[in-house]
């Protein structure tokens, strides 16, 4: 049975991590414009991006909208009414700021963003589920869904409090797939039966499964020694059931033409290589502090601006390879403010995190161990 998006290439290019200048903030118009130039041309289509990923929307309006004729691909972005907090009025605005921003004239598809725990509610309470209604009526959209970063028991709910919704968006990759907090596999299955076709999210988890640490790597490399580790990770996305497609955050050119080389000449995994990976999720999960794929919510939502996400990946590379390692890094990282010593413990970052890490818990272990 044919469902939304079957027939849509299944690499998406998801536009969080942009290639940046030389000053690390600046987004590389000339160097994404090359990037988006080498996924149309390869034949993939479908583009992702959210007013919370910074100047992501300006950048796709520079680098595509303004390049290409509409009807040549899908363009999705995102509302995240959470982060604010937001009226009523607002939360119906930031539509139109997009819009703006990328001067797309429509999405193909619109996602209420990263639902799960007190996020949710907020949805709720500002009545967003009908407003994304109303933009699908109106013709401002194609298609609504929504972005899920919380348990299956909770995706549930909110499948079944809102099916009109046509898909969902989900963190998938290999790592996660047992994880009890993210619970991939269980969330894939509840989406499968309600019969959503599913867009993954972080299948490289954030760039962890690119640079896995040797330990892990060897596990890898001894099956297929030809293969890189992206190519691991890619290769299992784009075998789950139902994908509508698979978003892969890019930032650079090499990686672009590194992963339509995988989506090109894909074929699906075998026992043996699941396998493979059973044993590497193992070791990588002994070996991590943390699960942070840096998406940087908790930093919006943090009132002293501390450098969560940084302190996270310090505490990991910790782990991984050493204190000298970590402490470097967090020294680096926090040079001009944003400590974990800084923390007043309000718990935002808390809510507001797609893992569910006790950040506070963290932040505290980090003060003792880098400060």
């Amino acid at each position: 049975m044919a469902y939304l998006g079957e027939n849509i290439p299944k690499l998406g290019f998801g536009l969080m991590r942009l290639p940046r200048l030389e000053d690390g903030q600046t987004i590389d118009i000339e160097q994404t414009k090359q990037m988006v130039d080498a996924f149309l041309e390869a034949g993939c289509t479908y583009f992702d991006t959210a007013r919370a990923y910074g100047e992501s929307e300006n950048a796709i309006r520079q680098a595509l909208v303004e390049r290409y004729p509409r009807e040549s691909f899908q363009l999705a972005t995102k509302n995240a009414a959470w982060i604010g907090p937001k009226s009523y009025d607002d939360a119906r605005k930031d539509f139109d700021i997009s819009l703006e921003n990328t001067g797309a004239g429509y999405f193909d598809f619109y996602l209420i963003h990263n639902t799960g725990g007190a996020r949710t509610k907020v949805f709720d309470d500002l009545e967003m589920w009908g407003f994304v209604k109303e933009l699908k009526a109106a013709g401002k959209v194609k298609h609504i869904g929504f972005s899920h970063h919380d348990n299956a028991e909770r995706l549930e709910e909110v499948i079944e409090a809102h099916p009109e919704m046509e898909f969902v968006q989900l963190q998938i990759n290999w790592a996660d797939w047992e994880n009890p907090g993210t619970q991939s596999r269980k969330c894939h299955e509840v989406a499968r039966k309600h019969g959503l076709p599913v867009i993954i999210m972080e299948p490289v988890r954030g760039g962890t499964l690119a640079t896995p640490p040797e330990p892990v790597a060897n596990i890898l490399r001894e099956a297929h020694p030809d293969w890189t580790f992206p190519q691991w990770a890619l290769r299992f996305a784009l075998g789950v059931e139902g994908l509508l497609t698979c978003l892969s955050g890019m930032s650079s050119l090499q990686q672009m033409e590194e992963n339509l080389e995988t989506w090109r000449t894909y074929e699906p995994l075998g026992d043996a290589e699941l396998a493979t990976l059973d044993a590497a999720r193992a070791k990588l999960d002994e070996m991590l502090d943390n699960p942070c794929t840096n998406c940087q919510y908790c930093m919006k939502a943090c009132p002293m601006d501390i450098k969560i996400a940084q302190i996270m990946e310090a505490l990991n590379r910790t782990n991984l390879y050493g204190i000298d390692n970590g402490k470097n890094w967090f020294g680096f990282q926090t040079s001009s403010g944003g400590k974990a010593s800084e923390c007043i413990q309000c718990f935002s970052c808390e809510a507001a995190c797609p893992q569910h890490i006790e950040i506070v818990g963290k932040l505290e272990r980090a003060a003792e161990l880098f400060e």
